[in-house]
């Protein structure tokens, strides 16, 4: 890199961060950071241009045109009533376990977040309906929260998942979504599995309530009525790995599954749609306004050599790639604290990609390993948008959550050394399909 770019790349990050500690909103931060480097290069007016020119290109992509269809579908199934069906389902398996509740939520919100995609709309979902069954039977509602909000992050890994779909067109296109979708499936059930351990150790050691026993009929019972939920995961993704059609076209008609769906269970109107489309309209304008910045970010840091200067960096520095790849996961852990998880995908891939494929490490396996890496940082302070959630629906101080949520985090911590490390738990099943 030049003197002069060296100085715009300081700039750049120095801008982004001053002005995302005002509390300026994050899609501001990125697109006013990015204009004041480039104008390091070239004039006010030219700069101003580039960049729009860059956001409008950025977001000119097929790929993209599942996420508002994926945020439909998951708000359908959020007002459809299918919360209900899949925690019924869970109490019947598991709730007679010592401590049952908990693995209920936890089970719950994995079931929920996988077929809505959505962290956010697995925590309000299950969390609304979970927090006063567990307080009635003893648990403590910071505790019910923190279970909650760590258990909602399973839907991002878990199948279909919009943040695995925008780490696909960050990476370039090195990483399919069919390949991606398939490399969530252990990662999720394997952090959904540590957080369920955990659980175990405090509902023991608290001495928290069992469930009686359901009987065999009343699991099937609750099985069939969550039967067509479940079975919208296997429509969507295995239409994708089979190639039966595309993430945009299974995107779509997960949204047509859902509302008849909806429908058919008679939890939806015809005049509830206005609504629902309303607010999904508002959900996916903000998210294509954070991926627009974010990808002429993308584009300023490929234009001033960023992601080059950075690979040499470590890799001079460094000789170890598990040392390199325990640097990564720091940093990328100190980001999640204070930015949310689609900018920050979409602006330290293109950073950190170079590093680790040079290293040999899979784009499939990175991509699993940040979006993890990024969903423990939406559980915490200062900018955690579970951790505000999830307090907000238990009716909880969010420093009163801290204290409990820290065995979660650790687990989900254990979790991420584990993947990063083994690439075969992510890599496996996408190898066992040709993917």
């Amino acid at each position: 890199m030049t003197e002069l770019e060296i100085i715009a790349a300081i700039t750049l990050f120095a801008t982004f961060f001053a002005l995302l500690c005002m509390g300026l909103p994050v899609v501001y931060c990125i697109g006013i950071s990015s204009t004041v480097a480039l104008l390091f290069h070239i004039d006010m007016i030219p700069a101003v241009t580039t960049i729009c020119q860059r956001m409008t290109t950025g977001i000119d992509s097929f790929t993209l045109l599942a996420i508002p269809f994926f945020v439909l579908a998951g708000e359908l199934m959020k007002q459809g009533g299918i919360a209900d069906r899949l925690i019924n389902l869970a109490r019947a398996i598991i709730g007679r376990m010592p401590g049952g509740l908990a693995y209920v939520n936890i089970l719950s919100a994995m079931l929920f977040g996988a077929v809505s995609g959505s962290a956010v709309a697995a925590a309000s979902a299950i969390g609304s309906i979970m927090t006063d069954r567990m307080e009635n039977e003893g648990y403590p509602r910071t505790l019910s929260a923190s279970i909650n909000i760590t258990a909602s992050t399973t839907g991002l890994l878990i199948p279909p998942s919009n943040i695995l779909i925008v780490y696909a067109l960050a990476s370039g296109g090195t990483a399919s979504v069919a390949a991606l979708f398939v490399a969530g499936y252990l990662p999720g059930f394997l952090t959904g599995l540590g957080l369920m351990i955990t659980a175990s150790y405090i509902t023991m050691k608290h001495k928290l309530p069992r469930r009686v026993r359901v009987p065999l009929n009343t699991v099937l019972k609750y099985f069939r009525e969550a039967f067509w939920s479940l079975m919208l995961l296997v429509v969507v993704v295995g239409g994708i790995v089979v190639g039966v059609f595309t993430a945009t076209e299974a995107a779509a008609i997960a949204v047509l599954y859902a509302t008849i769906l909806a429908f058919i269970y008679n939890t939806i109107r015809i005049k509830d749609l206005s609504g629902i489309l309303l607010k999904s309209g508002k959900t996916t304008a903000m998210v294509m306004a954070v991926i627009s910045t974010s990808m002429a970010m993308s584009w300023l840091f490929s234009f001033q050599g960023i992601p080059q200067a950075i690979t040499s960096f470590l890799l001079d520095t460094f000789s170890h790639p598990i040392a390199i790849f325990l640097i990564i996961n720091i940093i990328l852990l100190i980001i999640g604290t204070f930015m949310d998880i689609s900018p920050a995908v979409l602006i330290f891939t293109p950073i950190f990609l170079p590093v680790v494929t040079s290293l040999g490490m899979d784009p499939v396996h990175f991509g699993i390993v940040i979006v993890l890496n990024l969903c423990i940082g939406i559980c915490t302070p200062p900018v955690g948008t579970l951790l505000f959630v999830g307090s907000g629906i238990a009716k909880v101080n969010v420093s009163d959550v801290i204290r409990p949520l820290i065995p979660f985090l650790v687990t989900m911590i254990i979790v991420l050394m584990l993947i990063t490390y083994f690439p075969k738990l992510s890599l496996f099943l996408p190898e066992l399909f040709g993917l």
